[in-house]
């Protein structure tokens, strides 16, 4: 044994052999590293930046945005150089698939602000701790899709399949304004919550008397319900870009990292394109065509003989068919930004 290992405690040999112990196929000290970078640019967003309750600007929003990508692309070039080109690529991949595919959840999520009345200001604090749930329960669905892939390989042609099939319905079905008023997640929470209809600042819960009894208890404010409504949001949108993001690698650490740091920068943005998501209409059938293809190239790997399609492909094609529908979005509306009442009658 040389000297060095000689001067190391047996327990810090211990230490070493935890950390570096795989986790989902991924040594559990980048795991670590992850999630306390995340932390520490939550705990710098929340308790430096807005500290306190204000309304976020579309300056702000945009540099705020701009710095999670700007980190979010930093740590892809780590997976890169740490992990290898075939990680770094497949996370850019499905960092890009996230972010647009999070486009959708905007507008429900300004739809959700809406009708509750909750305004610019307090709108900031629903989205963060968002966050945390978003973090939790994106691990778990990718967590347990990590393990069911890699004990049942054929669950991976499951999930081309309903890609391929998603993407169709996306280009033949037309989108319907979700009604809130119905939603049986409102009625349930309405039903099993004291639930007071006016806001009490940024608060989630205040203590109020109980109509009749006039006993005080806790009650959830209209931000509690909005909050509840958008982790709900999520989870429905993670159906369809988990598993085209599974189709692309079944690496669990560079799924879950793309998918977090592609939300972080998306949530920031929300304040800046919250207001000009009508002019993002023809991403829509861009959409659908990147997960027609991310489905369909399961099966063409499968028929060609390939391990996998080559990642680099996988992303030239997914960007260039989202930056195609960005660039046809803006150009056809354009006319209508220019002129509101265009967009009202359109």
């Amino acid at each position: 044994m040389s000297d060095l290992c000689r001067r190391i405690p047996p327990a810090e040999f211990a230490i070493l052999d935890f950390l570096a112990a795989p986790w989902l196929g991924t040594p559990l000290y980048l795991w670590l590293a992850f999630l306390t970078l995340v932390a520490l640019l939550l705990a710098f967003d929340l308790g430096v930046l807005h500290r306190k309750s204000e309304e976020i600007s579309i300056r702000q929003s945009l540099m705020l945005s701009s710095g999670y990508i700007a980190i979010g692309l930093m740590f892809g070039g780590f997976v890169w150089w740490h992990i290898g080109a075939e990680a770094g690529l497949a996370y850019l991949t499905g960092f890009v698939i996230e972010k647009t595919l999070a486009l959708d959840n905007i507008f429900v999520i300004a739809l959700i602000f809406s009708f509750f009345a909750i305004p610019r200001r307090y709108q900031h604090r629903a989205l963060f701790w968002g966050i945390l749930g978003v973090i939790v329960l994106r691990g778990i669905m990718i967590g347990a899709g990590a393990t069911l892939v890699a004990e049942f390989h054929w669950i991976l042609y499951l999930f081309a399949a309903f890609l391929v099939l998603t993407g169709i319905k996306m280009l033949v079905t037309e989108d319907k304004e979700p009604d809130l008023d119905k939603n049986p997640l409102v009625g349930f929470l309405r039903r099993r919550l004291n639930v007071t209809d006016q806001l009490d600042g940024d608060r989630f819960f205040v203590k109020k008397p109980l109509p009749g009894s006039g006993r005080i208890a806790l009650h959830a404010t209209p931000l509690f319900l909005a909050l509840v409504l958008i982790e709900a949001a999520d989870i429905v949108f993670a159906v369809d870009s988990v598993p085209a993001i599974f189709a692309i690698t079944t690496d669990a650490f560079v799924i879950y990292t793309s998918n977090i740091f592609a939300i972080l920068g998306l949530r920031a943005l929300y304040f800046a394109l919250a207001a000009m998501i009508h002019r993002f209409r023809y991403l829509k059938p861009a959409l659908a065509l990147v997960l027609v293809f991310i489905g369909g190239k399961v099966f063409a790997a499968e028929l060609l003989g390939l391990d996998k399609f080559p990642a680099a492909v996988s992303l030239g094609v997914t960007f260039a068919l989202i930056a195609g529908g960005v660039v046809v979005s803006l150009l056809k509306t354009r006319q209508e930004a220019k002129n509101p009442a265009v967009t009202g009658n359109g």
